[in-house]
């Protein structure tokens, strides 16, 4: 057994890990990080969201990822895959979003510099460590045992577990209490590529989502000559095809107008990856002296590129009660019940998001948005990542959600064709780059 208790161990030394670990460090508490790999390491997730900012400064980081050059995001962009609409979210436009820019990072790099900030701060960092077990029955302490490059064992102890181990899921799987999303079994295949179309200006570094009929891609600028492309689809569609993931991929990019134009002049620099994109949750966030963190308490679909948020957003809140059970000397039971409700609310509405964008009613509703009760805004301000809007983003969410139960069942908005487009496509809607108002404009023949 192990003499030496740290004030917390934290699993993993992802976005998650990495914020929990510079927020304990940096309010003077003993932290170890055990990570697994050894950074820099290459993620998928390569899109932040704008409060994302906030942390950054919080912990102390921004400065640095300022430095870095990471292209700026101002907003997302969503097409229909022939081309028919087209809605454009300027974050800056949305009256209830406080942070308007996002960077769009290549995750290996941005994932270096958080985990080495961690470290600066104040953390013991340990990488090449995969942790085996946990035990958490002492009423104290929490022991962890891990295995290190070479084979060696190593077992720790701390007051505290923060489990940021991502969709390795560590905690939740030994204590077997994931529970898979039974309609979002999901993969995922993508590369990063040169000469992929992007827009000018400002909206050059807007994250594109592509909706197909029963799938989607993205297209995220990383540099000025490498972007982020992938697809996600069901995986029992691709299993089904027998074919390789470049096929596949190249396949797909085929079948849409949208895709065909912006990947026209696209030269793959790597290859064409496939990852499960299992959306899952535990049961539980929390145990003794254990609080999971990002992933490690339940993924979600990207599409809307929450994770890095939500990680951040946890782990936050995941070293606040740390700190505050340290400093009374508890198990921190209460503190802890406090926060999976935080994180079960934050997670909640992000879910309805995702479930509904693989529904038609959801995305016909998406694509017509109108300017009544400030719908679009509250909408914008939560995929900007605004987790404390308070009642006035919460009412207006759940009168979206239930706009779209109406539509599904009384038809009242415009139906989606997702069929290839004849010669001459409709209008498409778009967001008025000074207004933030909807209008009406061809588009362009793609």
């Amino acid at each position: 057994m192990a003499d030496l208790i740290y004030d917390a161990l934290v699993i993993g030394g992802g976005p998650g890990g990495s914020s929990t670990a510079s927020f304990l460090a940096r309010a003077g508490k003993r932290v170890l990080v055990l990570e697994k790999e050894h950074f820099p390491r290459f993620h998928i997730g390569e899109s932040l969201l704008p409060y994302n900012r906030r942390f950054f400064a919080e912990m102390g980081v921004l400065e640095t990822l300022e430095k870095e050059g990471f292209p700026l995001k101002t907003g997302a962009q969503f097409h229909v895959g022939n081309g028919s609409k087209c809605l454009k979210l300027i974050f800056r436009n949305g009256r209830y979003t406080r942070e308007a820019t996002a960077f769009q990072v290549e995750r290996s790099r941005f994932d270096h510099l958080l985990l080495r900030h961690a470290q600066k701060s104040g953390a013991e960092v340990r990488e090449g460590i995969t942790v085996t077990r946990f035990e958490n029955t002492a009423p104290d302490a929490v022991t962890v045992e891990a295995r290190d490059d070479a084979g060696q064992t190593h077992t720790f102890r701390a007051r505290f577990l923060i489990d940021a181990s991502g969709r390795s899921n560590f905690t939740g799987n030994q204590q077997g209490i994931r529970v898979v999303h039974p309609r979002l079994k999901k993969l995922s295949l993508f590369g990063h590529f040169a000469g992929v179309k992007l827009d000018d200006g400002r909206a050059r570094g807007d994250t594109i989502i592509v909706r197909l009929e029963n799938k989607w891609f993205w297209i995220i600028p990383l540099a000025m000559e490498k972007v982020s492309v992938g697809c996600v689809m069901d995986q029992v569609e691709f299993a089904a095809m027998k074919q390789t993931t470049e096929q596949v991929f190249n396949g797909i990019v085929q079948s849409s107008a949208v895709m065909r134009e912006r990947m026209r002049d696209a030269r793959l620099l790597n290859t064409i990856q496939a990852t499960s994109d299992f959306s899952y949750r535990n049961k539980r966030f929390i145990d003794h002296r254990l609080i999971r963190v990002g992933d490690a308490a339940g993924f979600m679909d990207p599409i809307f590129s929450a994770g890095v948020h939500l990680a951040m957003y946890s782990g936050k809140l995941a070293a606040k009660s740390v700190i505050e059970s340290l400093a009374a000397g508890d198990d921190g039971a209460k503190r802890f019940r406090k926060y999976e409700r935080r994180v079960t609310r934050a997670m909640q509405l992000y879910w309805e998001m995702v479930e509904g964008f693989y529904t038609t009613p959801f995305i016909e509703v998406f694509f017509e948005p109108r300017n009544k009760f400030n719908l679009p805004s509250a909408v914008t301000a939560l995929l900007a990542g605004e987790l404390e809007g308070g009642w006035k983003v919460y009412w207006r969410m759940r009168l979206f959600f239930w706009i779209v139960k109406i539509h599904s069942r009384w038809p009242i908005l415009p139906r989606i064709c997702f069929d290839e487009m004849p010669e001459k496509p409709a209008a498409a809607q778009f967001v008025h780059p000074s207004s933030g108002e909807m209008m009406e404009q061809p588009v362009k023949q793609l």
